[in-house]
């Protein structure tokens, strides 16, 4: 794969720059990954905007079903999805207000990465944001 993400420097602008992160295929079970790692960011001060056609809401957060139903400006798209999916979301972000789109750890897909590199958008793949952001805030 020809994937190549920001450098950890500019992750670390990404994540200080950013306030609200919309989260696709976030669930709303605490033992899943997604529960956890959107948690830590929004216990590090995000705004968190559930992406979930499934569910109702996550910690007391209305979620909506598709990126399209976000109101207002998205800093991030953090995804949790397989990476088939990936393509699909990359055309429904490229459809919204948003500036970054990261797809986490294990998750990567070359055509939704040059079809959004294409457009101009940053693209993160294969990346744990709550790991990044860990990182970022050491130094």
């Amino acid at each position: 794969m020809t994937i190549t993400n920001p450098s950890r420097e500019e992750i670390g602008e990404i994540l200080e720059k950013a306030k609200r992160i919309a989260v696709v295929g976030l669930s709303n079970n605490p033992e899943r990954t997604s529960y956890m790692v959107t948690k830590a960011m929004k216990d590090a001060g995000y705004e968190i905007v559930p992406v979930n056609p499934t569910i109702d809401e996550w910690e007391g957060i209305p979620a909506v079903k598709t990126l399209k139903d976000i109101k207002g400006h998205v800093d991030i798209v953090n995804v949790f999805r397989r990476s088939e999916h990936l393509p699909e979301i990359a055309r429904e972000f490229a459809q919204i207000d948003a500036d970054v789109f990261w797809a986490q750890l294990g998750i990567v897909n070359e055509e939704a990465y040059h079809f959004l590199k294409e457009k101009g958008y940053t693209v993160v793949m294969d990346r744990c944001i709550k790991v990044e952001h860990a990182l970022t805030k050491k130094k």
